[in-house]
């Protein structure tokens, strides 16, 4: 998908969210670039507070920290989504309800700050939680470890792990969702598509460099 093929529009978003169609649209639906655009601001925000106030992450729950990795993945928030996006095919609704838990998850949870180590395994829990909570019919835990880049118990013990430090809190009413969706078609409307763009064309630009990365391995290996 190009950047430069995605309408953003507060319009566009509302359009998605509620008349959203595999077989009509080709495109991935827009609610996807606009939380991956503010999860990776508030990862930056996260980034220069722990710069300048070491002391502000000294707290953290042991527990969350099951969601680390041992090793930053070298994939972008958007690129992430749209994987998920394309092997799931969990609806618009999916994310803007997985964006509630994430909420909801770090408000119970104030030692918790979302950073690179632990961004793709949060994402990836609070998504298949929220296909189950959505949808009437679902993958299992196996095939969406499988699109995580995950094993089947790494996703089950991630699962489990954030219910208990949500407190089992997954009811979202209409007026919640309806809150949530005002919320992201704010950040379309109010320079938020500067930003939306940005993580669209970032994850391009590292999508060739890897593209091109692998044509020279293979070039390098027909010539050896």
């Amino acid at each position: 998908m190009a950047a430069s093929s995605l309408i953003i529009s507060p319009r566009k978003l509302r359009s998605d969210l509620y008349c959203y169609s595999y077989q009509r649209d080709a495109n991935t639906p827009l609610v996807i670039s606009v939380l991956a655009s503010l999860i990776e601001r508030t990862m930056a925000r996260n980034e220069r507070i722990a710069k300048n106030c070491k002391w502000a992450f000294t707290r953290k729950d042991f527990r969350s920290r099951v969601f680390d990795c041992h090793e930053t993945p070298d994939m972008t928030i958007q690129s992430y989504l749209e994987r998920i996006f394309r092997y799931t095919k969990a609806g618009p609704s999916v994310y803007v309800v997985a964006y509630v838990y994430i909420d909801r998850f770090c408000q119970a949870n104030p030692g918790f700050r979302i950073n690179g180590r632990n961004v793709h395994r949060l994402l990836i829990t609070t998504i298949m939680v929220a296909s189950k909570y959505v949808e009437d019919m679902n993958y299992r835990n196996s095939y969406f470890a499988r699109v995580g880049g995950l094993t089947t118990n790494e996703l089950n013990n991630l699962e489990l792990e954030f219910l208990f430090l949500m407190g089992f809190k997954l009811h979202v009413n209409v007026s919640v969702f309806e809150s949530y969706c005002s919320h992201l078609e704010r950040e379309v409307s109010i320079g938020g598509g500067y930003h939306i763009e940005k993580t669209l064309r970032c994850a391009e630009e590292i999508k060739s460099r890897q593209i091109e990365g692998r044509r020279y391995n293979q070039i390098a290996r027909i010539m050896l």
